[in-house]
């Protein structure tokens, strides 16, 4: 397996993974918005308000593969969802997570169209019923930012070009940027203030994702080696 990829096509589903022979894990994602910085903690892309709480179409039975919901006031591009979920928030059919196959592109308050791979197996009523669209958390992933638009979901092992697709690291010992300043053992977390870094620690201002535990002390503005449990 090439941890070094930079693939111009998808080799791999997105979300695979791999362990290596020393423990560490990597998942399979495509880079979204700029090319990877190596070190850098990175997360999914940003959720949409205006594509979730959606109301179906029309009723769509058990068994159906098809699902049209009305979007909000903010289009979608053709197979924005391709990997992720259509998540069913508001009964009839409360709790199923749907997955997408793929969807053309959708205008703002258009209707969205979405082929599904998994199909309904609890009716949804266009009365009653609510959808959210959950993108694939590796799908377009970007250095995460001071203020969190998405979960965090790896670190940049490798500078991946912008949309294309390769390997990123969730758990095992990885060299990443600090933001502040850590000891040995002390709790990592996404940093609030540097985008793509973590920081020690975690409180009622610092709400970020927890991405593992520090293996060594790492000086201010410094790449240092976390222990990643993501």
């Amino acid at each position: 397996m090439d941890l070094s990829a930079n693939d111009s096509s998808s080799q791999f589903q997105l979300g695979a993974k791999v362990v290596s022979n020393d423990g560490r894990e990597f998942v399979y994602a495509l880079a979204g918005g700029a090319t990877l910085v190596v070190g850098n903690v990175l997360q999914g892309p940003a959720e949409v308000a205006n594509h979730q709480n959606l109301a179906p179409v029309a009723n769509t039975a058990a068994g159906s593969t098809t699902l049209n919901v009305t979007l909000g006031n903010t289009a979608a591009t053709a197979s924005q969802y391709a990997g992720g979920w259509a998540i069913v928030a508001v009964t009839p059919g409360l709790g199923q997570q749907l997955k997408i196959k793929s969807h053309p592109a959708a205008a703002g308050n258009g209707t969205l169209l979405l082929q599904l791979e998994d199909p309904v197996a609890t009716a949804v009523t266009l009365a009653a019923s609510k959808i959210d669209l959950v993108a694939n958390p590796y799908s377009g992933v970007i250095q995460s930012l001071a203020s969190a638009s998405g979960p965090v979901v790896g670190v940049a092992v490798k500078a991946i070009t912008n949309a294309q697709y390769g390997w990123i690291q969730t758990r095992g010992v990885a060299n990443v940027l600090n933001e502040g300043g850590v000891t040995a053992g002390q709790m990592c977390v996404v940093s609030n203030a540097t985008a793509g870094a973590f920081e020690a620690g975690a409180d009622a201002t610092d709400p970020q994702g927890v991405i593992g535990a520090a293996v060594s002390a790492v000086t201010t503005a410094e790449c240092g080696p976390v222990n990643l449990t993501l």
